[in-house]
């Protein structure tokens, strides 16, 4: 195989025609750049195991802004050092390797990312996916032993419940994502399993449902948890950013909700503005609140919020007579009837927090309505005239 002096210049020009090539520095003995005819180039070291006698090969990594020429050098002198010094750093590594499992990995994903990075309810919500779908089944696996068998295997056992199914893959993907820049193995074993296809469900409540749910709520006895869901009613707001929420949030003088950006989907701060509705009805919640509890909705741990409504949901929504509609379904509700009465859809996304303006475009044909109405104008007089 033929050995060059690497430099960034030629890395950048490689090329073969087929297969693949294995470029040797002359400059560093045991150090090489991998080329595939696909593009690929690779940085990869070998030595000679001085106890055993075998040609060692490891791949450090992909050319790229991640990983540069002098970076792959340095990591280079590393291995090839301790290969001097008797040691088989190859071996060493998948040793370390073998000896996580995946429960050591998802507790590392809960502690050094879930946690600190998403959401409560979030990472709340993967915690929940792990504990009892993932773990029961590859808990006890090595990380670097899972195969893209395995994913496929898992994600298919699955299939009675896709859109479950699909969100533990995401989850896995991104654990494993993690798992290769932490050195726990090379590849991510998620990439390529396909999704199940997901059909979207948007419900929202007619008029007449929507005054059979605000019946229910005010014949419930527990009216924290009503108001909770009126106001989220009232501004479209993620449930989570609702019971989340603090009386520091609210300026009610100026009509404005401010969403820390920690309680957001998107990350960002919100400025919401609130309709006279939420004022009053916050106005009204302000003279009962809590003075050791900061948040809106108190839950029964002191200084803390209502976790979750899954119970409370469940009774208000049988009173009411509504099948097959979730919590989350009030935000469609919230912006079906904006678009129906006319309001634009660009006006409803930034209502809703929506960075991506096709997220607002489900909504679309409830804007015919008004349109239809309008048309109406011009036939209606036509008609009248050549009645008369």
């Amino acid at each position: 195989m033929p050995r060059v002096k690497l430099t960034k210049a030629f890395v950048d020009g490689a090329a073969v025609d087929v297969g693949e090539n294995v470029f040797w520095d002359a400059a560093l003995r045991g150090f090489g750049l991998r080329v595939k005819a696909s593009g690929s180039k690779s940085y990869i070291v070998q030595y000679r195991d001085r106890r055993s006698g075998r040609s060692r090969r490891k791949t450090i990594g992909q050319h790229g802004p991640l990983m540069t020429l002098h970076q792959a050098r340095d990591i280079a002198k590393g291995y090839l050092a301790d290969a001097m010094r008797g040691r088989d750093p190859v071996s060493e590594e998948r040793a370390r390797r073998d000896s996580f499992s995946m429960r050591d990995l998802a507790n590392d994903y809960m502690a050094k990312h879930a946690m600190p990075k998403k959401r409560v309810r979030s990472a709340a919500m993967d915690k929940s996916l792990l504990d009892r779908l993932v773990l029961p089944a590859i808990g006890s696996r090595a990380v670097g032993a899972i195969t893209h068998g395995d994913i496929q295997s898992l994600h298919n056992s699955l299939s009675d419940r896709p859109y479950q199914a699909n969100r533990v893959l995401a989850l896995l993907s991104k654990m494993f994502e993690l798992s290769v820049r932490w050195g726990w193995r090379g590849d991510n074993p998620v990439k390529g399993v396909p999704r199940f296809q997901e059909e979207k469900r948007y419900r929202w409540l007619s008029d007449a449902e929507l005054e059979r749910l605000m019946a229910a709520l005010d014949a419930h006895p527990n009216q924290v948890a009503a108001n909770a869901v009126r106001l989220q009613l009232m501004t479209g707001a993620r449930i989570g950013e609702v019971l989340t929420s603090k009386w520091s949030d609210f300026d009610l003088d100026r009509r404005v909700w401010v969403k820390p950006s920690h309680h957001t989907k998107q990350k960002r701060t919100e400025h919401t503005p609130l309709s006279s509705g939420a004022v009053s009805l916050l106005g009204s919640m302000a003279s009962i609140r809590l003075a050791d509890n900061p948040h809106v909705f108190p839950g029964r741990k002191s200084g803390q919020p209502i976790k979750d409504l899954k119970r409370f949901w469940k009774s208000v929504t049988e009173a009411a007579g509504l099948k097959d509609y979730r919590l989350h379904d009030n935000r469609h509700t919230h912006a079906s009837h904006l678009v129906s009465s006319g309001h634009s859809l660009p006006v409803v996304g930034r209502l809703l927090g929506h960075t991506n303006p096709m997220t607002t475009q489900r909504y679309a044909h409830l804007s015919d309505d008004p349109l239809r109405q309008a048309a109406e104008v011009m036939s209606e007089k036509m008609t009248r005239r050549s009645k008369g």
